[in-house]
């Protein structure tokens, strides 16, 4: 089914802009949504990797306290 959308002016001639020989409106919007779902994954990559580096951080902490806490007499 083709359906006709309506866009200004502006909006199609940065469209334009982005077009290469004979691709249709349809091809060069296909790009962009493959482009921006390629960087919300790559985002979504580098938070988890991110993370998992806060957290290797967090772990190497806590076994320095750890060490300490065992040296020390917390009773009052």
């Amino acid at each position: 089914m083709i359906t006709t959308i309506q866009i200004h002016k502006k909006v199609k001639d940065e469209l334009d802009t982005f077009k290469t020989k004979n691709e249709s409106y349809e091809e060069i919007i296909l790009n962009l949504m493959k482009t921006i779902e390629e960087q919300r994954r790559q985002e979504k990559e580098l938070l988890i990797e991110g993370c998992k580096e806060m957290a290797k951080d967090s772990l190497k902490i806590t076994k320095e306290w750890e060490a300490t806490d065992a040296q020390l007499d917390w009773e009052w």
